[in-house]
């Protein structure tokens, strides 16, 4: 949600100037639905009248908050619960029950009196102060104006000269005139947001929602994660390590008896020792490369580039250093991205971009393949999107069919 510090005089002027037409309409044509519609509430045709009534309220508040945002510049997101599946009855309860369409209901009774001190304000101060200032313009049109200020001679104004003074209070008058009509249209803005838009409860409910699902995704991603591991530690560098044990075992039983044996068990077992360390090598690199470590996301995003099969443009502008969280989320989406497309793209070449913005790290990988690339549950980008979802990422997935696509990352460096 963002709202312009104060909205602009001209935008003041047109919204108080006929917010009050649409105060008159809203609240005659609402007020007799729902007298109306209670009135039948005793009969079957009172329900379904109410149901239109609030309808039709909601309708207006969403042209309303078009019309706030386009003329005072707030921004007022929708407050309403979500409509769930069911019957029309189900539906129509769940409209009843929500208390986003009732305030909805309260603001258009309010816009009549507001509408009228609006209104009024806007007709009395700059009618009369263009009118004082355009004075020496068409004085001559008018008769001599006399001003008595009750000692002295009477002011005169017969000519153009004695009507400056007029257009200087006029300027003055027009000067104050702005700061107030921009204060009530501000004022007025915050009374549309406060009923037209969600509550401060609603809003930290739907925060705590999303948290909440963000934890989870990345839990399960850390599961997922932890799982992997496992599995190749006990399908690669443990079962080396068994051998190893193993070919020395049987060189310790040979090593007296038949010596040649026993040393070309060792140089098996020194080579399953090797294979070991490289796998457990790479294993760690999976878990938390050094060079990310050591030097930042540059030189460990080149050495992917390097590594990739198909050419990859890379840009990385993120200083100052993001914190290591990030890092480490920024790296391995592009590693698995980078590896997604070498798969399953049919690309030619892609781009890597990751920038720095004053609160997050966005990192950009394109390339120009097949498209069509979607998020699946148990699928690729949704682990792309689990693991940024563990600091509370988000990912976009642009890929139309015939390509290019874009898989757009924003990592946040606070949560």
């Amino acid at each position: 949600m963002t709202t312009r510090a104060q909205p602009t005089i001209a935008g003041s002027t047109f919204y108080l100037l006929f917010n009050l037409v649409t105060g008159i309409f809203w609240f005659a044509v609402l007020v007799t639905l729902l007298a109306v519609s209670s009135g039948l509430l005793i009969v079957w045709v009172g329900f379904p009248l109410l149901v239109l009534t609030l309808l039709i309220t909601k309708g207006a508040a969403t042209i309303e908050r078009s019309w706030v945002r386009a003329s005072l510049g707030v921004e007022i997101p929708s407050p309403y619960r979500p409509i769930p599946e069911g019957s029309a009855l189900v539906r129509a309860r769940a409209l009843i029950t929500d208390p986003g369409v009732w305030r909805d209901f309260a603001y258009w009774m309010l816009m009549l009196p507001l509408g009228i001190v609006e209104f009024t304000l806007v007709v009395v101060f700059w009618p009369a102060a263009l009118g004082l200032i355009a004075a020496p313009f068409y004085r001559g049109f008018l008769p001599t104006i006399e001003i008595d200020f009750g000692y002295g001679d009477p002011w005169v104004v017969n000519s153009f000269a004695k009507a400056l003074p007029l257009t200087a209070v006029g300027i003055v008058l027009a000067l104050l005139t702005i700061p107030l009509l921009r204060g009530v249209a501000a004022g007025h803005g915050k009374l549309a947001k406060a009923l037209l838009g969600p509550t401060r409860t609603s809003v930290l409910s739907a925060e705590a929602n999303r948290l909440h699902a963000s934890r989870a995704r990345g839990v399960e991603s850390a599961e997922a994660e932890r799982r992997r591991i496992e599995r190749d530690l006990h399908d690669g560098a443990q079962q080396r390590l068994v051998a190893v044990a193993m070919s020395l075992g049987r060189a310790k039983g040979k090593l007296d008896s038949e010596p040649e044996a026993a040393r070309e068990l060792i140089a098996e077992a020194h080579a399953d020792a090797k294979l070991a360390i490289s796998e457990l090598r790479d294993l760690a690199r999976g878990i938390y490369p050094s060079v990310l470590g050591d030097r930042g996301l540059d030189p460990a995003l080149s050495a992917l580039a390097a590594k990739c099969p198909i050419p990859v443009d890379l840009t990385v502008d993120v200083e100052p250093r993001p914190p290591t969280a990030v890092e480490s989320a920024a790296y391995f989406t592009v590693a698995e991205t980078l590896t997604n497309i070498a798969k399953h793209a049919s690309a030619t070449r892609a781009e890597v971009k990751v920038t720095r913005t004053d609160s997050s790290v966005v990192v950009e990988v394109t390339d120009n393949g097949l498209g069509g690339a979607t998020v699946r549950p148990g699928g690729g980008l949704a682990g792309l999107a689990d693991r940024a979802a563990t600091i509370d990422g988000v990912v976009v997935v642009l890929s139309p069919v015939g390509g290019p696509t874009v898989i757009r990352t924003e990592l946040p460096c606070a949560w």
